[in-house]
């Protein structure tokens, strides 16, 4: 039994994809085996320097137009990029969001001169790459945000706090998501860059203790009186961020069930190859019909989660992807993926309770699927909308 032998989706037919997955699998050989990966985890956060040599390996950005440093691709490279690592268990590195999250606020709304500025140096590694948006008391309602960006002549003065902020430990660079107008609701919001290594007032709180998650710095910020050039807004007028972050959310759930599927698949091999190896009452486990009817299921639902995702990846990459099909990418993949890691979990009996099992550590590090990105009730309500 394999976790997934369907068809493979048109757009995957492309050697040069090929060979990006190939690159990708090679250079995660070399640099995060599984004890280099479990390091991490035990430190809370990836090495600085994976940064530095998945930029030489154009790893970094590889969906940003060559004229900006990165490697010409589209987002099926970045596609590729977070199925590998989420099939291989590269925990805690992220690349998905630095590259297709970050990087794409800058090309899509960046002046010509703030691309040049910034994208490069996230190809190379040199800058790291942070979106703030959840704050203490605002989290999938964006529009209760309550940090500041008040203009004084030729600044942005930034007051507030953030949380939960994915890259939060290393990153240099951070998409602010500010109040510039807070009497005007959705039209008083606004994008700001920061670049941490060029401004005073800026500080880093608690790499936050998480369920699970382990190897990824996931953080609070702090912004006190923190002054950037007004040049460092995204976009040409104030009061847009709002109406960015609709744009780009849909692309961001997606990614999380395309890393869901990948969660999937790793977690089904791993528990076939356990089942067929762990005996009781004389037989292999695989041989109950039980485990084989669950693990059924679970190949099933895979299925079904991948055949949705690479057809919301064909919408994407046409532009046609809407907010309520990728509510559903997010909140339904999301959803399976915790059923099949509770299944499977199950089916590893007292081991999978264990930690030092990969699946104990797929288990806890899939909860927050259903909660970050916007929680699935939101999804929910965003799909009832177009009922």
């Amino acid at each position: 039994m394999a976790a997934l032998d369907m068809p493979r989706a048109d757009w995957r037919n492309d050697e040069e994809l090929n060979i990006f997955e190939g690159a990708v699998r090679a250079f995660f050989d070399k640099e995060a085996p599984p004890e280099t990966v479990m390091k991490w985890r035990e430190q809370g956060l990836v090495d600085r320097e994976i940064w530095t040599k998945a930029g030489e390996a154009g790893l970094l950005c590889a969906s940003i137009p060559e004229e900006y440093g990165g490697a010409g691709g589209d987002f099926r490279h970045e596609t590729i990029l977070m199925e590998v690592q989420g099939r291989m268990g590269i925990d805690g590195f992220g690349a998905s969001l630095h590259n297709a999250i970050v990087a794409p606020y800058i090309l899509h709304y960046g002046s010509e001169e703030q691309k040049k500025k910034w994208l490069p140096r996230m190809a190379s590694g040199e800058l790291i790459g942070a979106i703030a948006m959840t704050e203490p008391g605002a989290g999938s309602d964006l529009q209760g945000i309550k940090t500041t960006a008040v203009k004084a002549g030729n600044q942005y003065v930034i007051n507030g706090s953030k949380t939960f902020i994915t890259n939060g430990q290393h990153a240099n660079l951070i998409l602010v998501v500010t109040k510039t107008d807070p009497a005007a609701g959705a039209r008083g919001t606004s994008l700001i860059v920061v670049e941490t290594d060029e401004v005073e007032g800026f500080r880093r709180g608690r790499n936050l203790d998480k369920v699970g998650q382990d190897a990824q710095d996931t953080s609070e910020l702090f912004f006190d009186e923190v002054k950037v050039p007004t040049s460092n807004l995204l976009g040409r007028e104030e009061g847009h961020g709002f109406f960015q972050l609709m744009d780009q959310l849909p692309s961001e759930r997606l990614q999380i069930g395309i890393q869901g599927c990948a969660a999937m698949h790793r977690a089904i091999e791993a528990t076939i190859a356990y089942v067929k190896d762990r005996k009781a009452f004389g037989k292999s486990l695989m041989d109950f019909q039980n485990t084989q009817f669950k693990l059924a299921e679970c190949k099933t639902k895979l299925t079904v989660a991948q055949a949705f995702c690479d057809r919301c990846t064909e919408l994407l990459m046409a532009g046609k992807l809407d907010a309520a099909t990728a509510s559903m990418a997010k909140y339904w993949v999301s959803d399976v993926e915790n059923e099949v890691m509770d299944e499977c979990l199950q089916l590893h009996g007292g081991w999978g309770y264990m930690n030092e099992m990969p699946i104990a550590r797929m288990w806890r590090d899939s909860r927050v699927q259903r909660i970050y990105g916007g929680a699935n009730e939101i999804m929910k309500v965003l799909i009832a909308r177009t009922l």
